[in-house]
């Protein structure tokens, strides 16, 4: 895969999770963090839809790197450690991303 595609479904799924993030930290707190939220999915959507993408193949990869990415913000932000069951079915959620690169 190249690093340019690696690198736009990376930033789609920091934009999508980040997001969400906002919109969440919005509804217990500032509702500006609910626009802010609103405004990157958005920009998620626009990416995505302008990229080029062919997400029929690349759907199973990007929901891996989104796996990654959303562990990562909930530990970040949210102080969420994943739990074993997270990381158990999050290893079979990476594996099959994997053998979709693989195979692709």
């Amino acid at each position: 895969m190249a690093a340019k595609v690696l690198i736009i479904l990376i930033v789609a799924a920091a934009l999508e999770v980040g997001g969400d993030a906002l919109v969440r930290l919005g509804l217990d707190g500032p509702r500006y963090w609910m626009v802010g939220g609103g405004l990157i999915l958005f920009a998620y959507g626009v990416l995505v839809n302008t990229s080029g993408l062919d997400f029929n193949r690349l759907m199973g990869i990007y929901i891996a790197i989104f796996f990654l990415v959303s562990q990562a913000i909930s530990w970040a932000i949210f102080g969420q450690i994943p739990d074993d069951r997270i990381v158990l079915g999050g290893g079979f959620i990476v594996a099959g991303g994997l053998v979709i690169l693989l195979m692709t």
